[in-house]
């Protein structure tokens, strides 16, 4: 039983296609598209995970339906969620795709097992 959002995950995949390395995997009870071999975005039930610069979120003030993840009580440095009344828009969805996009190349790789 998939537990993520299929059209949103769809509608992502679609603009990732004109990239080499990109790597669908089930995680964090959803779809995470890694670029590159690094965790970019992630799609769920409820809208989408970004990846992207942490010194970056001053400059998002403006955007309304994001605010920053947090596991158990900490927040994740990096990461945010959108919600996904947001994403039915393409321009909005293009504008968080494009921000994870911007960030993979200095995106830090996970260390391997």
């Amino acid at each position: 039983m998939r537990v993520y959002n299929e059209t949103l995950a769809h509608r992502v995949a679609e603009r990732l296609m004109h990239i080499a390395d990109v790597e669908e995997k089930l995680m964090f009870s959803g779809l995470v598209f890694m670029v590159n071999g690094k965790m970019c975005i992630g799609v769920s039930k409820e809208g989408m995970m970004v990846r992207l610069d942490p010194n970056g979120l001053e400059n998002l003030s403006h955007k309304d339906g994001w605010h920053q993840m947090i596991m158990g009580n900490r927040p994740m440095r990096g990461y945010i969620s959108v919600s996904e009344d947001v994403l039915v828009r393409n321009d909005e969805l293009d504008f968080w795709v494009k921000l994870a996009l911007d960030f993979n190349p200095i995106a830090k790789a996970s260390k391997k097992k």
